[in-house]
């Protein structure tokens, strides 16, 4: 199994959850979070004041999937999350070495 975290722009969430729905994946966990990568940011207005925000509003959209699957998951990410634009994000992938159900602590399988 492979856990894919993707940080994606928030206004792409909805297209990245039926791109992955779409292969069947049904279990997503979205987490909302902050941060920055290559655009560090940008600078902002507020009741008429200049500030720098250095920590950007990201998605992060996490997926548990069979391996022979993983690739096709990134790629459906990739597609539904691209805008072509700075800021798009990041899709990392991960082993899963084990995974319980913790209803009944059953060792669940691909």
């Amino acid at each position: 199994m492979k856990l894919i975290k993707s940080i994606v722009r928030p206004n792409k969430v909805d297209e990245v959850k039926d791109a992955l729905a779409a292969l069947g994946v049904s279990g997503i966990t979205v987490t909302e979070v902050r941060g920055h990568g290559k655009q560090k940011g940008h600078t902002a207005m507020y009741r008429g004041q200049e500030y720098e925000v250095s920590l950007l509003p990201k998605m992060e959209v996490e997926v548990v999937v069979p391996e022979e699957m993983a690739d096709e998951a990134v790629r459906a990410i990739i597609r539904a999350a691209r805008t072509g634009e700075i800021g798009d994000g990041r899709v990392f992938v991960f082993p899963v070495e084990q995974s319980y159900r913790i209803r009944t602590g059953e060792l669940l399988r691909d």
